[in-house]
């Protein structure tokens, strides 16, 4: 249950600084809260949204291109305030509705080692919820605050792919809740405005799970327009910069549905990026194997290990090196740019072979010729979102096709030249293919070529 601060406590806490430049003068003379913030939202639906946590500039979101991102539901369950308390620690100072259960949400919202940052956001779950958190700390004259106040603003929602609509209003309101403390008018008119969408239903686990049940039928196609413009400009190549060819290693991680768990230093923002552009490496249009898509944990810690203990597969990421101890968690380690694996079965996947090599210098060939392209219609930019999802869609595609095609064959056997044709080295990823089948239940025989010479 979260909890709300008496008046005493907000008499207390009285504004420290005046908020009322952040808001333009025509929002200030709305005096009903709820029309003013309808009235920031209808103007902010047509900005771009920018991230000051790291100067990014994020993908415009113009009338035209999100027409129907706009009518869409929000499903927003919940908002809350997490506070930093010199003597409590993390606690959840505020929240609608009252009765949410937000347990382990204060250290979600402000992850471990956030106070080494000014600024950063966060993604996470909350059991079949997900969240989105935006934190700031800011210098204070205070000693019994430690010279900093430290806060987050967050909303749970039952699809992350809807979360980025409200990063903006989160990053605002960060920076009033620090400035005016215990103000909390704006936060409850944006609950009554976005809660409406889904109707004044209690905020329970029937609830949550029906409207989970409704979401997670959506196809990766659906999916993809809303998450386009969730990232900043720039996100996917420096995903693709940052692990060179070890993309395709993680590529078949993902693709075998393990458990990936990224571990970085903060901030997490961007380390929560590196799990969203992870999981649309195994994007595919395959029907046959049904809803396999793979789903995002984003940010973890150690309250989540008896969760993970459950989880088959999971593409998480986390900045407690303690995770590292813990290898029956996993069954990928991703330390920066390091891949380690506990298991000795797939330490031989970790192992860049020559189809991936090729691939790799083939999607970076794509990409220079759509830079090139776009260079002679006179844009500035690409839309490399599509390039990469549309690259590995096609490529997983292809495999899976190629896969089922032979399993209704007569002799259903895989030669070094089908392995070819699905992009793939006949000889260093005998061991992905033998497990990839394995894992999807595909009835087919992998040939050797040379049984004198096996590898």
């Amino acid at each position: 249950m979260c909890r709300t601060k008496t008046k005493m406590a907000e008499d207390e806490k009285r504004p420290l600084l005046d908020n009322s430049e952040g808001i333009s003068h025509d929002v200030d003379n709305l005096e009903e809260p709820r029309l003013r913030i309808r009235h920031l939202y209808q103007k902010d639906k047509h900005l771009a949204i920018s991230s000051p946590t790291e100067g990014n500039k994020f993908i415009n979101i113009s009338a035209s291109s999100s027409l129907q991102n706009l009518v869409e539901p929000d499903h927003v369950v919940a908002v809350f305030v997490v506070a930093f308390d010199t003597k409590a620690g993390n606690v959840v100072e505020w929240c609608l509705p009252e009765d949410a259960n937000l347990e382990g949400v204060e250290f979600k919202a402000m992850s471990s080692g956030s106070h080494t940052q000014m600024s950063d956001f966060v993604y996470f779950r909350k059991d079949s919820l997900f969240g989105l958190a935006c934190f700031e700390n800011m210098r204070v004259e205070s000693e019994i605050e430690r010279g900093a106040r430290m806060k987050s603003v967050g909303i749970l929602a039952t699809s992350y792919t809807l979360l980025y609509r409200h990063m903006q209003f989160l990053e605002s309101q960060v920076r009033h809740q620090l400035e005016t403390p215990g103000t909390y008018s704006q936060l409850e008119a944006f609950y009554e405005d976005k809660k409406a969408t889904i109707g004044r239903l209690p905020f329970t686990n029937s609830l949550t799970s029906s409207l989970m049940s409704t979401s997670s039928t959506t196809t990766s196609s659906d999916i993809l327009p809303e998450l386009k413009i969730t990232h900043p400009a720039g996100c996917f190549s420096q995903f693709i910069k940052f692990f060179g060819e070890n993309i395709f290693i993680l590529w078949k991680f993902v693709l075998l549905q393990k458990r990936v768990l990224f571990l970085s230093p903060p901030p997490i923002g961007v380390v929560c990026y590196r799990v969203y552009c992870a999981c649309c490496l195994g994007n595919h249009s395959i029907n046959y194997f049904g809803d396999r898509q793979p789903r995002p944990h984003f940010y973890v810690n150690v309250a989540d290990i008896e969760t993970l203990e459950t989880e088959i597969s999971y593409i998480a990421c986390t900045t407690e090196k303690i995770f590292e101890m813990k290898a029956h968690l996993y069954d990928v380690y991703v330390d920066n740019q390091n891949l380690t694996t506990p298991s000795k079965l797939l330490k031989e996947l970790l192992n860049v072979s020559d189809a991936d090599k090729d691939k790799y210098a083939k999607l970076n060939n794509q990409r220079s010729a759509q830079m090139f392209s776009m260079e002679e219609l006179g844009e500035d930019t690409i839309d490399e979102e599509e390039l990469f999802t549309s690259f590995f869609t096609e490529q997983n595609n292809r495999l899976f096709q190629t896969l089922l095609d032979i399993s209704s064959s007569q002799d259903r056997s895989i030669t070094s030249d089908h392995m070819r044709s699905m992009g793939l080295d006949p000889t260093g990823d005998r061991a992905f293919l033998m497990e990839l089948v394995e894992t999807y239940g595909i009835d087919v025989m992998l040939m050797v070529d040379n049984p004198c010479c096996p590898r």
